[in-house]
């Protein structure tokens, strides 16, 4: 498929990869939860692994965290197979759950130093607590927190520990629309820190928003793995033309837009009523790719 990165079938471990995952294979009795996926993360980018729930993207995160056993396949996080990840491969990993410590009757810094001190060379709490906008909110208790503060309080407890890798799974579950906003801008700082990040979310537009290149997980395998632009042939898919005419909504599909728009628009003396021009959006695209594995 025109634009798909993901690995070829036989294809090597990528050494220079931050995960690089050949025929991983996980199952739990008969059914095959991940069924034979191929993907590769390049250092410092921000990856969307998208899809329903069931596909198997819970459980390809958690193999690639260490926490599940795989029963096939090849696995190298860092460089390292999580099945072998030790205590100094692990702390160069942080996790950002759905839940954290938000409910805690401790303060924001004694949460953030407390976490800090399980790491060799941790970052200052202080400059972490300023990197995700909660210096102000320092001495607060974590239960009294907002809920986006407290993502904010989630991310602080997973990069204190300077991780190469941060795994943020549903991040802004619950935000309001410029909580979200905030967030992101704070996901970017963080890649321009040079930090590689997998992000697992029902958002689409927060994955276009955020990632360099998006995957899509259906019924246990990548369908395909591309920059969102063009996934499932976004890019070049025809574009879909609409406007108002004689008190009718018109729509048609044409691979030359703007020649289309320069020929309706002679049929009218001004503008062309309710002019629209668009192509397949993220969410067409993914509802296509997932087909019969919905929720």
């Amino acid at each position: 498929m025109v634009g798909d990165s993901r690995p070829r079938p036989g294809d090597p471990l990528d050494p220079d990869a931050a995960i690089s995952v050949r025929g991983l294979v996980k199952r739990y009795g008969d059914r095959a939860a991940v069924d034979g996926l191929d993907l590769d993360i390049r250092r410092g980018e921000i990856f969307a692994l998208l899809g329903p729930n069931g596909a198997g993207k819970t459980t390809t995160v958690e193999v690639l965290e260490g926490h599940r056993r795989r029963d096939g396949g090849e696995v190298r996080v860092l460089g390292v197979d999580p099945a072998r990840g030790g205590r100094r491969w692990k702390a160069e990993l942080g996790i950002v759950l759905q839940s954290g410590a938000g409910d805690s009757q401790l303060s924001v810094r004694e949460l953030l130093e407390a976490r800090a001190a399980c790491y060799g060379d941790p970052r200052d709490p202080g400059e972490v607590l300023e990197l995700v906008g909660l210096t102000e909110k320092a001495g607060a208790r974590g239960r009294t927190l907002s809920g986006g503060q407290r993502r904010r309080l989630d991310v602080a407890l997973g990069i204190v520990g300077r991780p190469r890798l941060l795994f943020l799974d549903e991040p802004t579950t619950g935000f309001d629309p410029e909580a979200r906003r905030q967030f992101w801008s704070l996901i970017r700082s963080l890649r321009d820190l040079g930090t590689t990040m997998l992000l697992t979310t029902h958002y689409l537009d927060e994955a276009e928003t955020l990632a360099d290149r998006v995957g899509v997980i259906a019924r246990g395998r990548l369908a395909e793995v591309a920059v969102p632009t063009a996934l499932g042939g976004r890019g070049s898919a025809p574009a879909v033309v609409g406007w108002t005419e004689d008190g009718v909504r018109r729509t048609a599909e044409t691979a030359t837009p703007t020649a289309f728009v320069r020929d309706l628009a002679a049929r009218f003396p001004g503008e062309v009523p309710d002019l629209t021009v668009g192509r397949p959006t993220l969410e067409d695209v993914y509802l296509k790719m997932i087909g019969g594995s919905g929720e």
